[in-house]
């Protein structure tokens, strides 16, 4: 026992650390989505074949060992969503900005949906942070408006051609209106919930984007944001809330931290 663990090298820990962080960001990952349930299916089928082999179930060993050995392809389809939106959070660079939309910009967003809302008009307001939405820009129509409450009121009226689709905002001007957002297939996702909201949920699953769904059956407005969606009841909340998910405060580091306790507690001269 003492000869193995002496034989661990500082690499080797470092190589366990990292395979755990992998494997740990990918349940993080998949977490609530359907990647949960084959994942387990995957697994009964391999129980299944070593079973097999075992009890010498000859065909059915033979029928699973022919779909296993092809299984890398079967991941790849399977989990094609969850794959396409890892490399996207791998691809991020930390230096990105989340997004040129400023106080004004907030404020229109906000008093537009909060008309909308009162009015029983139905909206989907998408803002875009750091990962591109060019897929979904080049869906719908290019307006490149300047963002304000009346434009996107007009958009939104049923009498509108445009109404259908969701409103992509780029760079904080209305770049894109119409456009179709992936539906997200979450079977855990609340019956109540409409495409509307399924789309909002389908694009925050696979993007950082800022979706903003206003309801016409329930008047109300929420936020959807990494595959989760917060109902705000006023104005105020909203707009708070908005403000700090486009300019969130740097958190400082363990270093940051430690330096500015040592400064604190200095003698002073």
């Amino acid at each position: 026992m003492l000869d193995a663990l002496n034989s661990i090298r500082l690499l080797d820990i470092l190589d366990i650390l990292i395979v755990s962080f992998i494997i740990y960001r990918i349940m993080l990952l998949i977490r609530g989505t359907r990647a949960v349930q084959m994942l387990v299916g995957i697994a009964l089928i391999i129980i299944i074949y070593f079973l097999s082999g075992k009890f010498e179930l000859q065909t059915l060993h033979w029928l699973l060992k022919t779909f296993l050995g092809s299984i890398l392809v079967v991941i790849v389809i399977l989990f094609q969503t969850d794959i396409r939106r890892a490399l996207t959070q791998i691809g991020k660079t930390p230096f990105a900005t989340a997004g040129k939309v400023g106080n004004r910009e907030v404020e229109e967003l906000v008093r537009a949906a909060t008309y909308m809302a009162r009015r029983r008009i139905g909206a989907l307001l998408v803002i875009e942070r750091e990962t591109g939405l060019r897929d979904y820009l080049d869906t719908g129509h290019r307006l490149d408006a300047r963002l304000k409450a009346e434009l996107l009121v007009a958009i939104f009226l049923p009498a509108s051609p445009m109404h259908d689709g969701g409103v992509i905002i780029h760079k904080g001007r209305i770049h894109s209106s119409g456009c179709l957002l992936p539906l997200s297939q979450n079977p855990a996702i609340d019956k109540r919930y409409g495409t509307r909201h399924r789309a909002a949920l389908g694009l925050s699953e696979e993007t950082d984007a800022l979706v903003i769904v206003v309801s016409e059956e329930t008047q109300q407005i929420s936020l959807v944001e990494k595959g989760r969606i917060t109902v705000y009841h006023d104005e105020k909340t909203l707009t708070a809330a908005l403000r700090q998910l486009m300019a969130p405060q740097k958190t400082p580091t363990r270093m940051m931290r430690w330096f500015s306790a040592r400064k604190s507690t200095a003698p002073h001269a």
